[in-house]
């Protein structure tokens, strides 16, 4: 009986030490939970952006003083966005790309 309960604890510590100690398992896990980086693109020209790589993302734009101007729903990879903003410097961000801009 003795010799059963010592063969059982025993299998139980190794059973549970591969489990912690298996760089698979924890590499599995890690590599389940993280989204893949995406690659965006922001490029101004005169008072329009190209967003490319934002697909079902939203473009924010806000002043240099910190006032909300507007979002933009990115439906598309390539997407044209007109601003219709007055001459004057502004934030973008989408994801986790800023930008300043300066429209002209």
């Amino acid at each position: 009986m003795r010799r059963n309960l010592l063969i059982l604890i025993s299998a139980t510590f190794l059973t549970i030490g591969s489990y912690a100690a298996s760089p698979m398992i924890m590499e599995m896990g890690v590599a389940e939970q993280v989204e893949q980086e995406r690659t965006i693109g922001l490029t101004v020209d005169g008072s329009s952006v190209q967003v490319t790589g934002a697909s079902g993302m939203v473009l924010e734009i806000v002043s240099v003083t910190g006032r909300h101007i507007a979002s933009y729903k990115i439906e598309s990879p390539a997407q044209r966005v007109e601003l219709n903003l007055p001459k004057g410097c502004y934030i973008l961000k989408i994801g986790k790309v800023v930008r300043k801009v300066t429209l002209r």
